[in-house]
């Protein structure tokens, strides 16, 4: 038996509130150390999952990326990287939390390049400014909203990363059902509403994700969480 749509947000909103204390975690553990390399930070944040939630299972791949990596889209392997004394690293995780999942990115500094500071910090602001414009129309798209992602990101003088900007997210597995349409996607392809239920009469549920580089200086940032909880 399916969950009911108000069990559905809670999970939801459980899962993300557990990847938000993982990445918590990875801060006051410092496991983005300078001198590290991404596999090995990367795992470390797999055991940190496990031992926090007994999270053995991610929807997708696990990413850890540093300094020129930063600027790779997802479906991007770029070679494993040790993180520099002054890089920017992004971590991307989707843990599955009792059959829902979780996505979820977070950006760290090491070091004090204003410029890396400040790209830090746009994220969020970014991230709250495109939710914003979401909840303000209620039969956006995500063309609609994948222009305007962009369209924050260079007012603020930076790049949007990759061809889309969010996607579905849900139960296990949403990524095998769903991975390859175009309308599960937050992207300038996209020209159905965000607002609207999936092929088995589900609520759908979104990720807003911003990934913005500065391909002159060579780096980028990373940040996702739930857009419609």
């Amino acid at each position: 038996m399916r969950d009911d749509e108000p069990t559905r947000a809670a999970r939801l909103l459980d899962a993300q509130a557990k990847a938000e204390r993982l990445f918590s975690e990875i801060e006051v553990r410092g496991l983005v150390a300078p001198g590290e390399g991404e596999r090995a930070v990367s795992d470390r944040i797999r055991d940190l999952a496990n031992e926090l939630f007994g999270t053995t299972r991610h929807w997708h791949k696990r990413i850890v990326r540093s300094g020129p990596n930063t600027l790779k889209p997802y479906k991007e392997n770029p070679p494993d990287r040790a993180i520099g004394a002054d890089d920017i690293v992004f971590a991307d995780f989707g843990p599955i939390f009792e059959e829902y999942e979780a996505d979820f990115g977070r950006t760290f500094v090491l070091g004090d390049d204003p410029v890396k500071h400040r790209l830090r910090d746009d994220l969020p602001t970014i991230f709250a400014a495109g939710k914003h414009f979401f909840e303000d129309d209620p039969e956006i798209t995500g063309k609609r909203l994948h222009a305007e992602v962009e369209r924050l990101a260079a007012e603020s003088g930076w790049e949007l990363g990759g061809w889309h900007a969010g996607h579905l997210v849900g139960e296990f597995p949403h990524e095998k059902i769903d991975g390859a349409d175009v309308e599960s996607y937050i992207t300038a392809d996209n020209d159905t509403p965000l607002r609207r239920t999936d092929k088995v009469g589900r609520r759908c549920h979104w990720i807003l994700e911003i990934h913005l580089i500065d391909r002159e200086r060579g780096f980028g940032g990373f940040y996702e969480e739930l857009l419609t909880l």
